[in-house]
Order: structure tokens, then sequence, then C-alpha cells
């Protein structure tokens, strides 16, 4: 099954897709500057036997601007909506860099939204909550990455353009640290062995801080996991929850 089509709740609109049949019922959640077609290799490698979801966030993607950018936790809101509406029961949401923020937020505000949470290059370490340290961490990240990715990155970010700085800071302003001890979920921390955007110590200390959360990574990719072939961390998520 596929159908994209829009959501609006709040005075913000998502555009959402949706692909293959059964249970679990995956929930994408893309990064800054992004937008679903990034998960394209994703959603291949989870859909012959789930439904997954995927989403352009408010001004990313085909998704129209909202009239102010939205925090963490109003998208987190806006995305539970959704899930209220159109699902109907516990979804694993799986949030990729900022996508994670927003999905640890709909995992600690909606908890009857998630049934497992998986967050994937989460950022933003506190160490680096800067945008000159989280540009830094970005560009080393990229320098290493394939032709193919930089290329999707490049695509998106061009499209998500206006107003990516406010929406830059929003991404800063938000304390995941602190939303942390909140989440019931049981809960996978991924990481791209080289990803330095989401060091293995935030991770470790995300795991600590989690009520119920485990690391895992995957051996030689960077902070874009799920966009760089993504079979392993596909193997790695679908047997978090019970499907491998």
């Amino acid at each position: 099954m596929t159908d994209a089509r829009p959501f609006s709740f709040a005075g913000a609109t998502l555009i959402v897709e949706r692909r293959g049949s059964g249970r679990p019922v995956y929930v994408l959640i893309h990064g800054l500057g992004m937008g679903r077609s990034v998960f394209a290799d994703l959603v291949a490698h989870l859909d012959d036997t789930a439904e997954v979801i995927t989403m352009d966030l408010p001004g990313y993607g085909e998704a129209p601007p909202p009239p102010r950018v939205l925090t963490m936790q109003r998208t987190a809101d806006l995305v539970a909506a959704y899930l209220r509406a159109h699902v109907g029961e516990p979804a694993v949401v799986v949030g990729h860099s900022m996508g994670a923020q927003i999905a640890l937020e709909v995992a600690a505000r909606h908890p009857g939204a998630v049934s497992r949470l998986v967050l994937v290059g989460p950022t933003v370490d506190p160490r680096a909550r800067t945008a000159l340290g989280q540009i830094g961490r970005l560009l080393c990240d990229i320098a290493v990455e394939s032709p193919r990715v930089i290329a999707i990155g490049a695509r998106e970010y061009l499209r998500a353009g206006p107003r990516l700085r406010g929406k830059f800071r929003a991404t800063l302003a938000h304390r995941p640290e602190d939303v942390l001890p909140q989440v019931a979920a049981p809960t996978l921390v991924l990481r791209g062995e080289h990803d330095v955007v989401a060091p293995r110590e935030w991770c470790e200390r995300i795991v600590e801080t989690l009520p119920d959360g485990r690391l895992a990574e995957v051996a030689g990719h960077g902070h874009e996991t799920m966009i760089r072939d993504a079979a392993p961390a596909a193997a790695l998520i679908r047997e978090f929850v019970g499907e491998g």
C-alpha cells in the first residue's frame, strides 16, 4: 500500500506516506534539512512484513512551512496527533538526528502512541550545543560520506532552505538530556561506528539515563547510517522489535 497525503493540526501540516502492511507499524522521523525521501532504502528493508510511515515535517520536503518554526515539543505533538487520528495503536517510532529529538518528545509526551523507540544518531550532545559545534561535526561527518549521501543531503537541504537558521536554533534549544528519564518505552540507541555528530560517549550517556535503553552500532558507517546502505540498521531495528 502506498498513500501520501497532508495532515494538519494546530496550524501545521505534515505530508505523510504509508507503505507496506502488517505489524508492527514503523514511523520514521527525519533530521534537520532532510525529508521523508531520505528513508527510501530503509523503507525497502522494512515494508515487506510491516507498515512503514514516513513524513515530511512542516517546512521540509513537500510540507508547507508553518507560520512560525516549531519547537521539538510542538512537532512531537503534531506527529502524535497524526498517530492518534490515523494509526490508533502504539507504533515503533524511529527518529534520525534531529528526528530523534522529536521522537524522544513523542515518547515522553504521548507514551500511549509509542510501543518502542529508536534513536538513530541522536542530537544534541550537550558538549557541542552551539551552532559552530554542530556544524563542525556535520562537516567532519560529510567529508567521509559517499557521493550518493552528499547528493541526497544537498538536495534536501536546498528544499528545506527557508528558515533553516530558525530550524537549527530550535534544534539547539532543545535539551534531550532532560527528557530521557521520562521515556517509559524500551529504547534502542543506534549509531554509526564513525558518527562524529552522535559520539559514543554521548550515546552511552543517553542509554544510562533512559529507564530502558540499549546501544547498538553499525560498523563502518557515520551519521547517515540509514541513507547509505540501510540494511545493517534495518536488521538491528527489526531484531530490537522482535522481527529478526
